[in-house]
């Protein structure tokens, strides 16, 4: 019986193809089949040129049936490749559901590295030159989303913290503000959004908790949605780009 391929789990992070870790390239230049997702990029695939790439995209709805195939095919490529590489947006450890592929390849005793990723939310802190803590105004960062398993609550508890950091927000983050509001956060609390970050049509809108409140533009990419105090603009900060 042939010896079973070892998997890598990499994150691509949040867009730009030079925001990939050089680990993370080396071992896509070396991979002989890259299971990607639907945020990953065609620049970002340009570095993994000799492997076979399987889109494995998706996007809300069906998550479930969706994930247990995409375990499935995991198993199915270690059984026939050496290097095999799930290439996740972001890093594979922060909502990219590691823990259900982990979870198939270790059943199947299939060995299995993480490559981390620079996370959308460091990066957007970054795009913005907005830090997501401050001295004596934000000593804690909570990281949220409203997507959920089917048989858990639709609007989960909000986090107690000073900065939130909403991912794919763009649609629920109406709902948010309003259940801020509704805990006593203030009206003109700082609000940036920021749509496909890192990227060369990145969009970023500055706005307050009440603004918020009545909704976004439609997007045509990923919005992380950040709120707290600590992202009030500078005296002498420039514009944003």
């Amino acid at each position: 019986m042939a010896a079973l391929g070892k998997v890598y789990l990499i994150g691509a992070g949040p867009g730009a193809p030079d925001l990939i870790t050089v680990r993370g390239a080396r071992l896509l230049a070396q991979a002989d089949v890259v299971l990607y997702d639907a945020l990953v990029t065609p620049e970002m695939l340009a570095l993994c040129e000799r492997a076979e790439k399987i889109s494995v995209g998706k996007r809300s709805g069906q998550r479930s049936t969706a994930q247990t195939h995409i375990n499935e095919q995991l198993v199915d490529c270690a059984r026939r490749y050496q290097a095999v590489v799930r290439l996740k947006g972001g890093d594979p450890m922060l909502f990219g559901r590691a823990d259900e592929e982990l979870r198939a390849l270790e059943a199947e005793g299939i060995e299995v590295e993480v490559v981390p990723g620079i996370t959308t939310a460091v990066a957007a802190a970054a795009a913005t030159l907005q830090p997501l803590t401050k001295r004596g105004v934000a000593r804690s960062v909570a990281f949220f989303t409203s997507s959920t398993a089917p048989d858990h609550p639709e609007h989960p508890a909000l986090p107690e913290t000073d900065t939130l950091i909403q991912y794919m927000g763009g649609r629920e983050a109406a709902a948010t503000a309003e259940r801020l509001l509704a805990q006593g956060r203030r009206p003109d609390l700082p609000v940036i959004t920021v749509e496909n970050c890192s990227r060369p049509d990145q969009r970023v809108r500055r706005l307050l908790l009440s603004d918020l409140a009545h909704g976004l533009e439609t997007a045509h990419g990923p919005v992380l949605v950040m709120i707290g105090e600590a992202l009030q603009r500078r005296e002498h900060q420039p514009d944003d780009k």
